[in-house]
């Protein structure tokens, strides 16, 4: 009975694989339009504010130009968690568009998934070629370390030093007849002002919000959130810090088991401890985040805060009342180095934009699908929107992006509302004639005040390049897996010691629990690798 029954079951699975096997076949066979269009699926991670695909002018143009009638999923949310899913079962999209969509570190774990981007380039990538040709780093970017290419970068060209400005309402600080402060300690005093004072004059002194960060995730920091103020040690972050990971003097370290770090946080504890900081800041999302900042009327809600153009962050009614202002020191008497978040790589660069399914039922359609994206002229509309709506288009050949229909919307909402933005893959080649938006114009005036802190920049010794550092599959899945496990612990360790305290007093024993989980193991692979990129670049 036991044979019988072993045989029974061995039949059952034989079926159940031969049904996959037939429904994958089924899958990757192509199907066309009636029009003799190849149809393809496609995924996009976009932000939140982004209109539907099918209302994009440009992204219907450039399908019908390659040929592909294209059935998108958009995704705005929970990203991560569906993509372990996702790939965890085999099953993915011919084509993946977003930043960093898919990485590295899944390349090597789903070995065989994900097509070789490198002959249909040569066959099919006239435009991803010329980027490669203009931009050399681009194709650093996109090549393995065994030459593969799974994944596309981005170049966009127009973006500045840093997208994390910080801001003041320095109509507030008239009104209580302060200065913008220089100093941690000059900060705390303001915003306790801002607390117990009517800042902004309406005559409620409840429902101002002294200092507002960006959401923080699980995975490490990124724009508009305090880590910034590592700076403030001398420490520069890339990128709003990522998981930790900076070089200094030329050396790899990361700032999450550094004194300074700690600096920091016991700081943030003492504006939290004292009401300061939004009492929601670790639970708000981000559209929370941006609208708060927008206030009420003319009447401004929140004092201190972390944003990349005071349009885009505070709207049309009260961004005049804020102005950007040049890092500060720590304290009075510190007399080292002051930094800043040097995002200039990650801004106008970007990793694994787009990746082809190794089953994507014809590839070549796919890529010529790819190929149109890197068009400079496309790529200007997947940054900025369609050409008429969005973009004017001279004799000349120059352009011109316009400004938002909407008289109540900041060019940057437009932007996002519009089109791709930032999220999508481009090539934005130096050659374009543009005139860009009142809100990049903008940005290049409110960064002046972080520009001292730059040039004093070592950028060849103090600024890690951690986008250009192409690991093996076996150093990949190895910090993979280190990485998970620290910032399992030190991101939670953050929201806690900022809003209960506590870092001083387990500031060793959780120093202790990060080596053993083997940062230094990745520190001194990621060492070598940046060794070997310094004497090769």
């Amino acid at each position: 009975m036991k044979k019988i029954i072993n045989v029974f079951l061995l039949s059952a699975l034989m079926i159940l694989l031969l049904a996959a096997c037939s429904n994958d076949e089924a899958s990757k066979e192509k199907q066309e339009t009636e029009d003799g269009k190849v149809v393809l699926s496609g995924l996009i991670t976009k932000h939140p504010l982004t209109k539907d695909l099918a209302d994009m002018e440009w992204l219907q143009e450039v399908e019908d130009r390659a040929g592909v009638e294209i059935k998108w999923e958009e995704v705005t949310a929970d990203w991560d968690q569906k993509k372990g899913a996702m790939l965890a079962g085999g099953d993915i999209p011919d084509i993946l568009i977003g930043p960093n969509v898919i990485t590295d570190a899944d390349f090597a774990k789903f070995t065989g998934l994900f097509e070789d981007l490198a002959p249909l380039i040569e066959d099919h990538g006239p435009n991803i070629q010329a980027m490669f040709e203009q931009q050399p780093d681009t194709k650093v970017l996109a090549t393995q370390d065994d030459g593969a290419i799974f994944g596309l970068p981005k170049y966009q060209r127009f973006w500045p030093q840093t997208a994390t400005m910080q801001f003041i309402n320095k109509q507030w600080l008239d009104n209580l007849g302060l200065e913008v402060p220089t100093n941690w300690d000059e900060l705390f005093e303001v915003l306790m002002a801002f607390k117990e004072e009517d800042a902004n004059g309406n005559g409620d002194p409840n429902d101002e919000i002294p200092m507002d960060f960006s959401p923080v995730g699980t995975g490490g920091f990124g724009f508009f959130q305090p880590s910034v103020l590592l700076g403030s040690t001398g420490i520069t972050i890339t990128g709003g810090g990522g998981q930790g990971y900076f070089l200094e003097d030329g050396e790899v370290k990361n700032f999450f088991v550094d004194e300074r770090y700690k600096e920091v946080v016991a700081f943030l504890n003492k504006l939290y401890s004292n009401g300061l900081i939004n009492q929601e800041v670790f639970t708000q999302d981000y559209t929370k985040y941006q609208s708060v900042a927008r206030g009420s009327g003319k009447d401004a809600t929140v004092g201190y805060t972390y944003g990349w153009e005071s349009m885009d962050r505070f709207g049309l009614n009260v961004s005049d009342q804020y102005v950007s202002f040049a890092p500060m020191k720590k304290s009075a008497d510190y007399n080292g180095e002051i930094s800043w978040s040097y995002d200039y790589n990650s801004l106008n660069y970007g990793v694994n934009m787009v990746a082809l399914s190794s089953g994507a039922s014809d590839k070549e359609a796919a890529m010529k699908f790819i190929n149109e994206l890197y068009n400079p002229e496309v790529s200007l509309q997947v940054l900025f929107g369609s050409l008429g709506p969005n973009i004017e288009k001279a004799d000349d050949g120059s352009y011109k992006i316009l400004p938002p229909k909407d008289e109540e919307m900041d060019p940057g909402t437009w932007k996002w509302t519009s089109t791709w933005a930032d999220n999508g893959p481009m090539f934005i080649s130096d050659e374009l004639q543009v005139e860009l938006g009142t809100d990049m114009q903008a940005v290049g005036a409110q960064q002046e005040p972080f520009d001292k802190a730059f040039e004093t920049l070592d950028k060849e010794n103090d600024v890690f390049p951690g986008m250009f550092l192409k690991y093996s599959d076996a150093d990949n899945n190895q910090m993979s897996l280190i990485n998970t496990d620290f910032m399992n612990l030190a991101m939670a360790k953050f929201s806690e010691w900022v809003t209960e305290g506590g870092i001083e007093e387990q500031w060793g024993g959780y120093v202790k629990e990060v080596e053993a989980i083997g940062l230094q193991t990745n520190l001194d692979i990621i060492q070598g690798y940046y060794d070997d990129y310094k004497s090769n670049h």
